[in-house]
């Protein structure tokens, strides 16, 4: 079900094409590879022309070939790509909270959460979440309009936001409810207010929103062992593992 909802949320708003047992998928104005990848179908079996015609069209776009799944879902396709040269770019747990399960940590001191909607708002969100994750801080009014669009079709934001200065200071976000099911990502806190407790803050906001629209599945993917250990302390817990691929 899972993996089913990722392909899913990977090809809305993007350009797909089925290659062989692979859905790829492109950004239409974005080479970041983290928006360029593909997905397995479950049991997938590659033979060496799918994978070489998958090299072949993230190439022919000047991306990066890239590919993303749940480890259990196609376990054959993992082996094919390696062994036409592909290596494994990271492994993450996958991580659930089921409804019921949030723990809310204590408000972080001075740190208020509100669901952005102005552009200002949405604005300060996106680019503190840039920032955290080593991009760039300028937000162009198409990425304020995209988010608008997500929101207004069920998807889930907060801003946290210094009471003091009304400066942004960590955002993030989760997908529409589809099937009773949500993923949560983007977490990101700007350095200077990190270590306050604000992740975790906006993790359970977000989480409990999503229950609240009657979301019963709602999963993450940490980044590393920190993460993991924060999202456990929010009320979730590991279910299988996910693989990034590369060429």
């Amino acid at each position: 079900m899972l993996q089913s909802h990722m392909r899913r949320a990977a090809a809305s708003g993007r350009t797909t094409e089925q290659i062989g047992p692979f859905l790829a998928t492109f950004a239409t104005d974005s080479t970041n590879p983290y928006l360029n990848y593909a997905i397995p179908d479950d049991g997938a079996t590659p033979s060496p022309s799918d994978v070489e015609g998958l090299t072949a069209a993230y190439r022919r776009r000047e991306l990066l070939p890239r590919v993303e799944f749940l480890v259990d879902t196609a376990p054959a396709a993992e082996t094919a790509l390696l062994a036409a040269g592909w290596s494994v770019e990271r492994r993450i747990p996958v991580m659930l909270c089921s409804p019921g399960s949030v723990v809310t940590p204590a408000s972080a001191a001075g740190i208020e959460l509100v669901v952005p909607e102005s552009d200002d708002e949405i604005r300060g969100m996106i680019a503190v979440q840039n920032e955290a994750f080593g991009q760039s801080a300028d937000v162009p009014d198409s990425e304020i309009a995209k988010t608008r669009d997500r929101l207004r079709d069920g998807g889930f934001a907060v801003l946290a936001r210094d009471v003091a200065t009304g400066a942004a200071a960590g955002g993030g976000v989760a997908e529409a409810v589809v099937d009773g099911t949500s993923e949560v990502g983007g977490i990101g806190v700007l350095p200077a207010y990190r270590r306050r407790g604000i992740a975790s803050a906006m993790t359970a906001f977000l989480t409990t929103a999503v229950h609240d629209a009657g979301g019963r599945t709602v999963f993450l993917t940490p980044d590393g062992i920190p993460e993991q250990r924060l999202y456990a302390r929010v009320g979730y817990e590991p279910a299988g593992a996910m693989v990034h691929l590369v060429r």
